[in-house]
Formats: structure tokens, sequence, C-alpha cells
């Protein structure tokens, strides 16, 4: 069911210094700008690499469901995993099938690439939260 490994995310306190760290330290060249998700609260940058993307996210807002992780982890760390489907629905109703809980609603909403986005419960995927992402056309 899943495709590519389209990003890892990576909760940081800030994206900027995040930023300098793959840019200045790991050598990473194609660095998008840092965006705002109200809806999702996080601020959101994109680190491209030759065969997939770091996608450095931040709290947006109070009510920002990063702020939990980075009490645990002041510094930051890998947050989250996510892969492509074909089918968001379908990926879905599969993984629910299978006894696999998605948070939030159960409804996919619209993530960062502007395509339908499910996350599935740590517990239910190995300790390791998974993000499933509608396969994104070309030039998303």
């Amino acid at each position: 069911m899943i495709g590519n490994l389209n990003h890892v995310g990576v909760a940081t306190p800030s994206i900027e210094d995040s930023v300098k760290l793959y840019r200045d330290v790991l050598g990473a060249t194609k660095i998008g700008e840092k965006f705002s998700m109200p809806e999702q609260g996080v601020w959101v940058c994109f680190v491209d690499l030759p065969n997939a993307q770091i996608e450095l996210i931040e709290p947006y807002g109070d009510d920002s469901p990063i702020h939990g992780f980075l009490k645990h982890n002041p510094a930051g760390g890998q947050h989250h995993i996510c892969f492509e489907v074909d089918d968001i629905i379908e990926a879905r109703d599969e993984m629910k099938a299978k006894g696999a809980r998605i948070l939030g609603t159960g409804e996919p909403r619209i993530g960062a690439h502007g395509v339908p986005i499910i996350f599935v419960h740590p517990k239910d995927m190995g300790g390791v939260l998974i993000e499933l992402m509608q396969k994104p056309e070309a030039g998303h």
C-alpha cells in the first residue's frame, strides 16, 4: 500500500536555527521559505534532498500540537515519517480495517503539500507517528 517516502517531519523550536544546521553543517542547498499552517498549528519549511524532503515544523500559536512534543524533546527531533499513497481514502479504510487508529476526526485534511493527509497513531505503528499523504501530482 505505501509508496515512496515523501518526507521526515522534524519538530523544532526554531526553523531558522534548524535551517542553519541543514544548510551550514549538512550542506543542504535547496531550502524552501517558511510558511504558516494555522489550521494545523505549525510553521513549515521544507529542505529538499535528492530522494525525499525534511519537513521542519515549529509551533504556531498556543494550541499547536508541537508544543507537547517539544515539552518532552526541548531541542526538537524526529516527529513523524510520511509515505505517499495512491488513494488516501482507500489507505485510511485499509488501516482502520487492520485495527490502526487514525488521529483526529479520521477524515483526511489538507497537508503542507496541498494534498489530503492522515496520521496513524504511533501506538499502532511500532512507536512511530506515520503520516500518509495522497501522492502529489507533478509540481507539488
